[in-house]
């Protein structure tokens, strides 16, 4: 009796001890910079009561300093009641750097994600490779990579970013699905001071890599004001999402509102009279989806073009819209980027894609030539090409040349192809066109009658050409519709479409090539 309570005393020790490693000068560290713990973080995020922890007490052997946990903490939990993993590094030990046996933490809860598949979410603020462990530490970065490639595109994966991010730590949260950060973190492969005695250049740590800048990138996905916030939003995001590739998301609150509403008919008012006048494509995406939720992904960069996530009758979908508001909703090289990352990530996990489009067309001048948009358009064709999942598009207004092909035009993909009266599809717009085909004609007439005689053109042209009738008569769209129609129709087509799968083909080649 007494050995057992000797134990039991023993093991509660080490326990405590290995609940805060660091001891008394871990704990004064976290709370001169007013952050929780590693273990405090993981539980923010996950449903109360939930995390069990896994390698607590594993610790670099041969050491008599060794503490616990090795710099990471790794367990499982709920989110919304359903299984996942979590990582989670813990700055107060080594500061959060990568050694050994932090290596060897990681690798074994990424194999228990994909052996119980499911969703994992890495909770970083680390100081990179351990410089005292020297190959070990880089040999398990390289580890880590690896398994996370295994699980790419068969769980979800998603970065939280809390506090620095720097040199190799920070190609693990780019090469998840989705990287969060909080608006006071950073992240860069070489800081400030490397950087000045390298190239001689001065800058900031924010204005490197700071949460604000790594967003307009394209390289940070959201940035929540603090902690809590970042937390909440993953919980949302995953709740759009399947546990892995092999399920369906959750379905929430189906059948609501199965006849058309006041919300509804607002949509048959909301498009201007002018085509040179904008609008907010939110506000068309607020009323055509279940309770009007959107949760968008990347809204601080490429804002000529939304994505996110939203429900058609309880079921989750993903939405790439273009916005009017900015650019006209011209398509550009990073807004490119872009739609290419969201349509695979929704192609992956099996979500089918809404289209709602108001384009002029791809962006013209000399920078976004520079900037490789052909390029980088040509993966945003690729991607939708190459999607499996159903496909719906709805042009509310302008969709002109490549702005018409690559959002989801039912000769590149699209299964159903629906456009409101309002709707404008050529080649072009009236304007170029008249500039193009129009000039020699305006050459030749007097001066004084030229602007009257372009009108008319521009009418001719909109009222004749640029019309959704000659689409639909062709069969190019599938039907026009009353846009207070939209959202039971887009519901219509997903039924229809429910049990759409991949047809495999066979094809001897190893992989296609993608234009990078």
């Amino acid at each position: 009796m007494s050995f057992t309570r000797d134990k039991l005393e023993e093991l509660r020790d080490i326990l405590e001890l290995a609940e805060e490693p660091a001891g008394e000068i871990g704990i004064a560290k976290r709370k001169a910079k007013g952050i929780p713990s590693a273990r405090e973080r993981a539980r923010m995020l996950l449903d109360v009561g939930s995390f069990i922890e896994m390698g607590a007490l594993m610790r670099q052997p041969g050491s008599g300093s060794a503490m616990y946990g090795d710099g990471v903490v790794t367990g499982r939990g709920f989110i919304d009641g359903r299984p996942v993993v979590v990582i989670a590094h813990d700055q107060t030990v080594h500061g959060g750097s990568v050694g050994e046996m932090f290596g060897r933490k990681v690798a074994a809860a990424m194999e228990f994600a994909q052996e119980n598949a499911c969703p994992v979410v890495a909770i970083n603020d680390s100081g990179g490779a351990r410089i005292q462990d020297a190959v070990a530490s880089l040999a398990w970065y390289a580890l880590m990579c690896r398994r996370q490639e295994d699980l790419s595109g068969f769980v979800p994966q998603v970065a939280i970013m809390l506090g620095k991010c720097a040199a190799g730590s920070v190609y693990g949260p780019v090469n998840m699905d989705v990287l969060v950060a909080t608006d006071k973190s950073y992240m860069f492969v070489t800081g400030p001071e490397v950087i000045k005695a390298v190239t001689g250049e001065v800058v900031s740590a924010e204005e490197l890599g700071g949460a604000a800048v790594q967003a307009a990138n394209g390289t940070v996905h959201h940035v929540a004001p603090d902690e809590k916030a970042a937390f909440d939003w993953v919980r949302d995001y995953l709740g759009y999402l399947p546990s892995s590739c092999l399920e369906q998301p959750p379905v929430v609150n189906p059948g609501l509102e199965p006849e058309t509403t006041d919300h509804d008919r607002e949509l048959d008012t909301i498009i201007p009279d002018s085509d040179k006048v904008g609008y907010d494509m939110h506000e068309i995406l607020l009323r055509i989806f279940d309770d009007g939720a959107f949760h968008e992904i990347a809204a601080d960069t490429a804002q000529n073009l939304i994505t996110g996530f939203a429900r058609v009758d309880g079921r989750s979908v993903g939405v790439v819209a273009n916005q009017p508001q900015v650019l006209g909703g011209a398509l550009d090289a990073q807004c490119s980027d872009k739609a290419t990352h969201f349509i695979r990530l929704c192609d992956a996990y099996g979500l089918p894609l809404i289209f709602v489009v108001d384009t002029p067309g791809v962006l013209p001048g000399v920078e976004e030539e520079r900037n490789g948009v052909i390029k980088r358009g040509g993966r945003f064709f690729r991607s939708v090409i190459e999607a499996t999942v159903p496909i719906v598009t709805i042009v509310t207004r302008k969709a002109y040349g490549g702005g018409y092909a690559v959002m989801g035009c039912k000769q590149l993909g699209a299964d159903i192809s629906l456009a409101w009266p309002t709707a404008r599809i050529a080649v072009m717009g009236a304007e170029s066109m008249v500039g193009i085909i129009g000039r020699k004609q305006l050459e030749s007439t007097p001066a004084d009658q030229r602007v009257a005689v372009r009108a008319q053109m521009i009418d001719f042209y909109n009222a004749t050409i640029a019309t959704p009738w000659i689409a639909a008569e062709r069969g190019y769209i599938d039907a026009v519709i009353e846009p207070s129609q939209t959202r039971l129709e887009i519901r219509k087509a997903l039924r229809l479409l429910r049990d759409k799968g991949a047809i495999k083909k066979h094809n001897p080649r190893k992989h296609s090539l993608f234009p990078v």
